[in-house]
């Protein structure tokens, strides 16, 4: 894992998001059109958390979240999204 020049504020995390899926698992390849926003991925940087909430997750964790949580962003010509700590469902 490379190590990003980012600090996220409060309670948000930097969040690298998994490939679409390319085929199903049956092996029908899935074109661009059809493909789902993925709904998992890795946590790349966290925030100190709020005084009376701390983050739940650290780096390196593999999430689950909501289908349009998130806010997409580029930092250093790479796409991640930036989410709060609530946003995340669990970790796998």
């Amino acid at each position: 894992m490379s190590k990003i020049n980012f600090k996220p504020n409060e309670d948000r995390v930097l969040v690298e998001a998994a490939p679409a899926e390319e085929k199903t698992s049956s092996g029908i390849i899935i074109p661009d059109t059809a493909k789902e926003k993925p709904q998992k991925g890795k946590v790349i940087a966290v925030g100190d958390g709020l005084k009376d909430k701390p983050v739940t997750v650290k780096v390196g964790d593999n999430i689950l979240y909501g289908k349009y949580a998130g806010t997409e962003i580029t930092i250093e010509g790479k796409e991640y999204l930036i989410m709060r700590n609530s946003d995340i469902f669990g970790t796998i």
